[in-house]
């Protein structure tokens, strides 16, 4: 029997399938979400891929919603996660005032400038100011303008959950236009937007942690020390406006890289300061692609001062691994939008692990140096060499622990040492 298709007749006809056939077309492309949509509406450009090396290559064109130039970002694994766009503020000239019931995180990539902040309703404005290398977070629904000092233009890189509400509630209207008030996000007190540097631990996994909206230099603010990814490794979760969107600021020392980690899309890596790159691949291939024949699963995106990169571009688990080249050391800011580890799958109270802090003999997803395939720590070397920078990873990390010999060569059971 056939059916006309739902909505507009055009002559196509559903067929239940017969015999062992099954229904549906079996491959189809993949359809624009609410947000795609709003993206395209807005007639400025959109930037998809695997990164790009500095945000000063991203082609900008005149926004008439806000009053500026820019372009949305969306690279590979983020689509439907969280939003991500670049914003060029006129010089000594303002963007239009706007609200919308999505967050927002702002990092000023060149320029000088300050940010007004208001509810509706309220008598007076709060007003900051920032330079190149601060971070803030726009409070849920709360009237903003963000206004250039300069007499050249500014540039933010912004991230967002606007796809998540878009996809959502599929109205624009009810983004840019809806009246509710957040007084339990923005409180309204003089020193809403003062800087806040005392560190707690945070209260999923007791990382460090800071309650602040406003950071008036990520590029050399303090880090505390995090061991996690790498020796010396420096690490900070900013926590904003009582946001969801989940994002850290760390630091890789100079001549050393981190250990390789698997998890699933959605992080995006910008570089504050230094310069390096990013190696990801899909954790089907393996710990060790040259080695086993398969590099051409790999990708690498190399990167400077506010380039960005997507930790996994496919979807599902990749291990990625980061890379420091420059004389300086590597400082990145990683963004999640609403994804953190809280949000993992799981019964409330259950017993979740650190996994991408935690190495492949301990559960986790993390690759020992010792585990690793040679060709990275051999090319890595080279690369130093030619850039004049002493390499500073130890011999001894890549020798295999006595404990873990026979694990290491296939014997896939924790020794007792480390069980538990």
């Amino acid at each position: 029997m056939a059916h006309d298709a739902p909505g507009k007749h055009d002559g196509v006809h559903w067929h239940e399938p017969s015999g062992m056939s099954r229904a549906g077309f079996g491959q189809f492309k993949k359809q624009p979400t609410p947000y795609d949509a709003f993206m395209e509406a807005e007639g400025i450009p959109c930037f998809r891929g695997n990164g790009i090396k500095t945000v000063h290559d991203l082609p900008l064109t005149p926004w008439k919603r806000t009053g500026g130039r820019g372009s949305y970002v969306q690279l590979h694994g983020t689509e439907t996660k969280w939003g991500m766009y670049v914003v060029e503020v006129p010089a000594r000239g303002a963007l239009n005032p706007e609200k919308h019931m999505y967050e927002e995180v702002f990092l000023v990539a060149e320029g000088r400038g300050s940010t007004e902040v208001w509810q509706d309703g309220d008598t007076r404005k709060h007003t900051f100011e920032w330079q190149k290398g601060s971070m803030f977070s726009i409070p849920m629904n709360a009237n903003h303008r963000i206004v250039n000092a300069t007499s050249s233009p500014a540039l933010l890189i912004a991230g967002t959950t606007a796809p998540n509400v878009l996809n959502m509630i599929n109205s624009v209207a009810g983004v840019f236009d809806n009246p509710f008030v957040f007084r339990d996000r923005f409180s309204g007190a003089d020193d809403f937007f003062k800087y806040k540097d005392e560190i707690e631990p945070d209260p999923v996994r007791g990382l460090a942690m800071r309650r602040t909206n406003f950071i008036p230099d990520v590029i050399n603010c303090d880090l505390p020390l995090d061991n996690r990814r790498s020796v010396g490794w420096r690490r900070v979760e900013p926590f904003m406006t009582n946001n969801q969107f989940y994002f850290w600021i760390g630091q890789h020392e100079l001549g050393r890289y981190s250990k390789l980690h698997a998890h699933t899309s959605a992080a995006v890596l910008i570089c504050l300061k230094g310069k390096g790159y990013t190696y990801s691949w899909p954790e089907r291939t393996g710990e060790t692609p040259w080695k086993d024949g398969k590099q051409d699963d790999v990708k690498r995106m190399d990167y400077e001062e506010f380039g960005f990169v997507t930790a996994a571009p496919g979807g599902a688990r990749w291990y990625h691994g980061h890379y420091s080249v420059g004389n300086e050391p590597f400082r990145l800011t990683a963004w999640f939008g609403p994804h953190n580890p809280g949000r993992d799958p799981g019964v409330p109270g259950q017993k979740h692990i650190d996994y991408t802090g935690m190495e492949l003999q301990e559960g986790g997803t993390a690759i020992p140096y010792w585990m690793e395939d040679p060709y990275l720590l051999k090319e890595y070397q080279a690369i130093l060499k030619a850039n004049g920078v002493e390499c500073r990873m130890k011999p001894e990390w890549f020798d295999t622990p006595e404990k873990w010999k026979d694990w290491s060569r296939g014997d896939r059971q924790l020794p007792v040492s480390a069980a538990g």
